[in-house]
């Protein structure tokens, strides 16, 4: 596991599936928005979900928590 450093689609699309309670993607499968990649709506693990924009979400004061994990 790593921080990021600077803001990226793996970074802003990790923001929008630890936000919701997910580590990332194998852990929920998503819906996305065609033309830019990003996740579109994830459904938190109380029930409620979380509908996002097209456009950039992740603010720059936030990037530094986002995780990014390798295996």
């Amino acid at each position: 596991m790593t921080r990021a450093k600077k803001w990226s689609e793996e970074v802003e699309n990790a923001y929008r599936f630890q936000l919701a309670g997910y580590r990332d993607e194998l852990d929920y499968k998503v819906d996305k928005w065609p033309d830019s990649g990003f996740v579109k709506k994830l459904q938190r693990k109380d029930g409620c979900f979380y509908y996002f924009n097209r456009d950039r979400e992740c603010p720059d004061k936030e990037i530094h928590k986002c995780k990014l994990y390798v295996y």
